[in-house]
């Protein structure tokens, strides 16, 4: 398959390199740096004023926001970070049982409520008890699904005040998981959570295939978002920090 079938938004892409100067290169690094480009222009660098630094991990379910969560910690903890997981997706006693788990593979500690609490207040515990331990940063693994679409966007909006009300400038990471093979209607679902979350980041899971590969591209390019992780596998050390580099030299493989 070639390049241009990998990428959603390939016409775009091949509209841009036209219009590119050729300046000797070939048509192979036209495209390379057309790429780039879309990159680079949504890099978007996080500026912590107060700590603990907060990051919300949102989405729907089944996009492996959960255990995105648990993999997160422990690439955070390896960077010599102690973070601190808070299970805020009260509503699924299956997401908090299983998100107990990832947090034991990760050796992290993790704040918790009983089914059915205010996902609210647990953020705010959890707060409390990373400034009183010292864990930074406090991964927020929230709801991906509520009885309606406006019941979830409003949780999301109570759950962003808290966290603002209790470290200046939170949260300053809100990272949305996206299944790589949902194609558009993950473009649709990223819409709704930027209106409501202030999503400032992508985490893309499933990117693990030849042929979903290029839609970190389209991503990028049509939310105007940095990708900031890639879920490659299930295991725990299966996210890993997104390369622009990489992943541009990967998409001229025969397999990517």
């Amino acid at each position: 398959m070639g390049v241009f079938g990998r990428i959603r938004d390939g016409l775009s892409l091949i509209a841009a390199v036209k219009a590119r100067p050729r300046d000797g290169l070939s048509l192979r690094d036209l495209v390379k740096e057309e790429i780039r480009t879309v990159f680079a222009a949504v890099d978007r660098p996080i500026v912590v004023v107060q700590h603990p630094k907060v990051t919300l991990v949102v989405g729907v379910n089944g996009t492996g926001k959960t255990t995105t969560v648990g993999k997160l910690a422990h690439v955070l903890k390896n960077d010599g970070h102690a973070p601190l997981i808070c299970a805020a997706d009260t509503f699924r006693a299956a997401a908090v049982e299983q998100l107990d788990v990832w947090a034991t593979r990760a050796g992290v500690d993790l704040v918790r409520a009983r089914e059915g609490a205010d996902p609210a207040a647990v953020v705010f515990d959890a707060i409390s008890s990373g400034k009183a331990k010292g864990r930074d940063p406090i991964l927020v693994d929230t709801a991906g699904r509520l009885h309606t679409r406006v019941n979830l966007m409003q949780e999301l909006d109570k759950i962003r005040r808290i966290a603002s009300r209790e470290v200046a400038g939170a949260p300053h990471d809100v990272l949305l998981v996206l299944d790589a093979t949902v194609g558009q209607n993950g473009v649709t679902q990223a819409r709704e959570f930027m209106s409501a979350a202030g999503v400032n980041g992508i985490v893309l899971t499933k990117l693990d295939g030849t042929a979903k590969g290029g839609v970190a591209v389209a991503i990028a390019h049509d939310l105007k978002l940095p990708i900031r992780y890639v879920g490659v596998g299930e295991g725990i050390d299966d996210l890993v920090p997104f390369s622009v580099e990489e992943y541009v030299n990967g998409l001229f493989e025969d397999k990517w």
